[in-house]
């Protein structure tokens, strides 16, 4: 009977391992085939993987999405009360809150080194021509009511501005002046310490309520 027993425990092992490895499969004995070839594709390729230094991965962290500038400090002003007053409401119910500020500043008192006012425009540009033929450089006036005329300079003091002009008539400027163009100004500067390009986009609609003045990198 032991023998019996042992004959079939023989038997039922050889047929196992028959029917597991196929071997049955003409005769409609196999197990079912399993395949599933988007596993495979979905799998790490471990001979692919490498460790990365301290140095490597800080140096990868640091580096900018492609496409993505990064964030930068802007500003513009300076707005007088009124101005600042109306850029506040905006700003306010428009951006998140500490993506801004209006903080107060001072722009000093500006000389600029004048030539004007020409009688008309052919006067200024013989002017121009005569500069460059000095190789003096010159450049538009931002005060409209000195206009026709030329700075070739802005300094934040007089007597800086008279250094400047004494220069300039060793090289043979000779009908300049320094002028006072502006008075000291006061009033609030707009700040945002780190904007990006999804704040870029929305200070676009804003763009009247800054008065023509430019925002650009901050000081």
């Amino acid at each position: 009977m032991l023998r019996l027993l042992v004959l079939i425990l023989l038997l039922a092992n050889g047929l196992f391992y028959a029917w597991s490895q196929g071997l049955l499969q003409a005769w409609g004995w196999a197990p079912v085939q399993q395949s599933e070839p988007e596993r495979l594709n979905q799998q790490i390729r471990p001979e692919a993987m490498r460790l990365l230094g301290t140095a490597e991965l800080n140096r990868l962290e640091a580096q900018p999405v492609a496409g993505v500038r990064p964030t930068e400090c802007l500003q513009a002003g300076l707005f007088d009360d009124k101005q600042a007053g109306a850029l506040r409401d905006a700003l306010t119910a428009a951006l998140p809150a500490g993506s801004w500020q209006l903080e107060g500043g001072v722009e000093p008192a500006r000389w600029i080194i004048y030539m004007g006012r020409y009688a008309d425009n052919d006067m200024l540009n013989k002017k121009r021509g005569e500069l460059r033929g000095l190789r003096v450089r010159f450049e538009s006036l931002v005060n409209p009511q000195l206009e026709p005329g030329l700075s070739l300079g802005s300094f934040s003091s007089e007597s800086a501005a008279q250094g400047a002009l004494e220069e300039l008539a060793v090289r043979g400027v000779r009908t300049a002046r320094v002028l006072k163009e502006r008075d000291e100004l006061r009033g609030q500067w707009l700040r945002l310490p780190q904007a990006d390009d999804s704040l870029r986009q929305r200070l676009d609609s804003f763009k009247p309520l800054l008065a023509g003045k430019p925002l650009r990198a901050c000081n």
